[in-house]
C-alpha cells in the first residue's frame, strides 16, 4: 500500500451555551460530561498520533476529555504537543453569529432548509462562504499531509471543516459536501496515498460514526 497518512477526524463535543443561536467561530465551551462516550471514542484512536485542533476552545476541551478518558494524546491541553491549526477553524458566519437559528430560518425560508444556513457560495455579511472554507481547509490539509507524511493524525475539529475534508477526499463540489451529516463526537476516517501510482489519492474509511462505533 506504500506510505499512508491516516486522518481521524472528530467533531467536538456538543455546544449547549449558545441558547439556540448560530455560533460558527464564536468561542463557546462544550459539554464534556458524557464520560462513557469519551471512553468509547478514546479506545478507538491510534497510538503515537499527532493531535491537531482548531484555535477554538471547544476542540481543546474535547481533546483533553479524550486524553482523560484513556486516549494516548498530548498532555497538558492546551500545550505545545497539541498542534493548533488556524486553517481548520469552523466557518465564519459573520453577522449571523449570535442570531437564533429560528430567526434565520424564518428570514430565509426554504432556502435555509435546503442549504443549511446558506448555499455554499453565499457569503454571510461580514463572514465567509462555505466554498471559501473548503478552499482554506484544503490548503491546510495538503500542507499537513506534506509535513506529516505517513503519520496518524487525530484532528479535533468542526462540522464544516470535516465536510470540507470529505469534499477533498471525494472530489466533491461545496454544495455536495453540505449534504454530509457530521454529528458531535462522531468519527470520520480518511486516508491519503501520495504515491503517483494511485489512481486517486484518497480513501474514505468511515463517515460520521458515533462514539460507540
Amino acid at each position: 500500500m506504500g506510505v499512508v497518512t491516516r486522518w481521524w477526524w472528530i467533531r467536538h463535543a456538543p455546544v449547549t451555551m449558545n441558547q439556540g443561536c448560530c455560533y460558527g467561530q464564536t468561542d463557546f465551551p462544550c459539554d464534556v460530561a458524557d464520560r462513557a462516550a469519551f471512553a468509547a471514542l478514546a479506545s478507538r484512536l491510534p497510538e503515537d498520533a499527532i493531535w491537531i485542533a482548531s484555535p477554538l476552545q471547544r476542540t481543546h476541551m474535547t481533546a483533553a476529555a479524550l486524553v482523560e478518558a484513556g486516549a494516548q494524546g498530548p498532555a497538558p491541553i492546551p500545550g505545545p504537543a497539541l498542534h493548533i491549526e488556524p486553517d481548520l477553524i469552523e466557518q465564519n458566519f459573520g453577522d449571523w453569529q449570535g442570531l437564533k437559528y429560528s430567526d434565520l430560518y424564518a428570514r430565509r425560508g426554504d432556502e435555509a432548509r435546503r442549504f443549511w444556513l446558506a448555499p455554499a457560495h453565499e457569503t454571510p455579511p461580514g463572514g465567509e462562504s462555505f466554498a471559501a472554507l473548503t478552499r482554506r481547509v484544503h490548503r491546510g490539509i495538503e500542507r499537513l499531509n506534506e509535513r506529516h507524511r505517513g503519520r496518524e493524525l487525530v484532528s479535533i475539529s468542526h462540522g464544516g471543516t470535516i465536510r470540507a475534508a470529505l469534499s477533498l477526499a471525494l472530489g466533491l463540489g461545496p454544495e455536495a459536501a453540505l449534504t454530509f451529516a457530521v454529528d458531535t463526537l462522531s468519527l470520520t476516517r480518511i486516508e491519503y496515498f501520495p504515491e503517483p501510482i494511485a489512481a486517486h489519492g484518497w480513501r474514505v474509511v468511515a463517515v460520521n460514526q458515533p462514539p460507540h462505533g
